[in-house]
This record gives structure tokens, sequence and C-alpha cells, in this order.
């Protein structure tokens, strides 16, 4: 909005300040972080009064998570309203990536709402069908990709070697559509302790933002040897959204939390990292950056997989954090060490635009 009418006074005077992208970033970092502060404790209270007993916990689950009963959870809806009226503010609107990443963040959300109600209204963990879920997602994801797509090229480049990419064609669209349903998803099963999950999110999108930001330069982009998309800068100040209704966020979820993200959040911020990507052309480098999320989804299908043909778990119990804490690391413990983790990663990630 403050872009637009930047614009139209010819980004005279101190509208000057609005035309740069990093001063955008900063700002809009600042503003979601302070409106999801101020709507924090309200929001809680009102999520506490409407649930009742919060968030079903899972009785198989690690026995000292049963002290969490009561804690409500959609804590991610006050992640969607700090973004989004961030966002609002200081991007530009005419951004067709812009308008693509929204719509993956918004109706993802609205995925994730509809289970964490019906969990809540059932008081059951299980949730809407996860094939309903999976329809529903694709089909978000397909529309996001449609819009993408239509401003960049159907390559797959690969990171360490410059300018090569392996082109796809009309794959490219189901393969987008892929990277966002599974960013989303593993980013929902991370999402399982106290922090654990929204740490992560900050880091991938700290890292995301300086790549959508170099991406977006024609003569940084060309240095570094990496894909430039025109108009993929702009993406830079959505990743400074996420990270400061990230960590309004985190103020509220820290041990121990006042509220749940729920999969409102996660299945919203997931696919907007994948959304995010895939306009950035580095979708191999979300897996390496995102290398935590990778992890957790992995252990997840390795134990069903195994279970369902033998009978036995090749973990304790899935996903991945769950595992460590039935082998007696304590929550903080299982949280700080995966947050350095998703830090390491995230350096190996930016490794990559130098390293050709």
């Amino acid at each position: 909005m403050l872009y637009l009418l930047a614009e139209y006074f010819n980004f005279e005077g101190l509208f000057n300040l609005v035309r740069y992208q990093t001063a955008r970033a900063g700002a809009t970092l600042l503003t979601a972080l302070v409106i999801g502060l101020l709507i924090g404790p309200r929001f809680i209270d009102m999520l506490r009064v409407r649930q009742g007993k919060g968030q079903p916990i899972r009785e198989d689950g690690p026995q000292t998570h049963l002290a969490k009963v009561g804690t409500p959870t959609m804590g991610g809806l006050m992640i969607l309203i700090s973004l989004t009226l961030a966002m609002l503010l200081w991007m530009d609107l005419s951004n067709p990536f812009v308008w693509a990443c929204m719509a993956v963040t918004g109706g993802f959300g609205l995925i994730g709402f509809l289970d964490d109600y019906d969990k809540v209204s059932k008081a059951s963990h299980k949730g809407v069908s996860g094939k309903v879920r999976l329809l529903f997602e694709f089909g978000v994801a397909g529309i996001a990709s449609w819009i993408i797509v239509s401003q960049i090229n159907t390559f797959l480049y690969v990171p360490f070697i410059n300018d090569f990419g392996i082109e796809l064609g009309p794959l490219y669209f189901l393969f987008a559509a892929f990277v966002i349903v599974g960013a989303g998803n593993a980013v929902n099963l991370t999402d399982g302790l106290d922090g654990l999950a929204t740490m992560p999110v900050i880091i991938a999108a700290g890292t995301f933002a300086v790549i959508a930001y170099l991406v977006g330069r024609v003569d940084y982009s060309e240095y570094l040897g990496i894909p430039h998309v025109a108009g993929a800068g702009e993406l830079a100040i959505f990743c400074a959204a996420i990270m400061g209704a990230g960590l309004a966020f985190l103020w509220f979820n820290a041990p121990p939390a006042a509220v749940f993200m729920g999969d409102t959040g996660s299945l919203a911020l997931g696919g907007a990292l994948g959304a995010i990507a895939v306009a950035t052309h580095h979708e191999v480098v979300l897996a390496i950056v995102g290398g935590l999320f990778v992890f957790e989804a992995l252990s997840v299908i390795i134990q069903v997989f195994w279970f369902k043909r033998t009978g036995k778990r090749v973990f304790r119990m899935a996903p991945i954090h769950h595992h460590f804490e039935q082998l007696g690391w304590s929550e903080s413990k299982v949280v700080i060490r995966f947050w350095i983790v998703a830090i390491v990663l995230a350096l190996l990630g930016l490794a990559t635009l130098k390293l050709r």
C-alpha cells in the first residue's frame, strides 16, 4: 500500500526510502513483530475461552506432554494476521509473486484452521482426513504454481554448478506444487514441541530473504552465477514479514507455551517457504536450508513404511524429535539442539550461492 502510494508521488522526499527493498524489509519485520506482540495477549485469552480444553494431547506420546493439557491452539492465526497486515502495508502489491505466495499462505492457513477446529471440537488429535487435506493443498499449490511459472522458466537449477538447469517443461508445474505441499507438511510434522518449528522457520525465512534479494538483482545474480528472476527481490520483504510475525509468536510460544501454533500456522508457513523457493528457483536449496524439516518428514515416512512391513519400529517414536525425548533428552534440549542444526543448515544453504 505504502509502496504504491510512494510510486504515485514519484518517490519524492521521505517516500524515496520506500523505493529500497532492504528498507521495506526492515520496516516489515518490525511492523509484523509489533502487531504480533500487541494482539498476542488478548488473542490468546480469546482462544483459551473459546476452546476450553485446548488442543488434544496424544496419550501415547511422551508423558511430559500431558502437563500441556488446556493450552489453546490455532495460534497460527496471530502469525497470519500480523504478517498479512505488514505485507499489505509495505509490499509492492502489483508483484504477481506476492499474490502467489499470499495465496499459498492464506490457503494453507485455512486448511490448517479447519483441521485444528475439527480436533478441538471433537476433542481428538486426528483432525481432517489426510487425503482430503492433500487434495485441497495440491489445489492451492497448483494455482500458485501456475501464477509463479507464468513469470519464470521451467528449469530446475542445480546448486554448486553455474547456470546449469534441467528443463522440466510441463512437469515443472507438478514439481512446483509438490515442493509447496511437501514444505507445508514437513513444517507441520516438525511442530511438536514448544518453539521447535518456529525458530527454524524464522531462520529459513531469513536465509531466503537474502536469496530472494540476490536473485532479484541482475548484478548480484550474474556475479554469483545464480538464476536471475525479475521481481523476486520483493519476496525478501515477504520473508521479513514471516520473521517478524514468527518472532512475535515465539514470545508467547517459548516454553512453557501459552499457545500452540497448530496446523493453522505450520502448514501456512511451510507452504510459504515452498512457494518462495519455487519463485526464486532455489527449490533444491530449500531442501538444504530446511533439512531439519526434511529429516522430520522422512522419519515419519520411514517409521510408517517399516512398521507396516515388519511390525517393528525404526525409531522409538516419530517424528524424530519424539524419538530423542524417549531417549531421555529434555524438551528444551531437543529444541535448542534442533535450532543449532537449523542454523548450520542455513549456512550451508547460503554457501551454495558462492560455491559454484
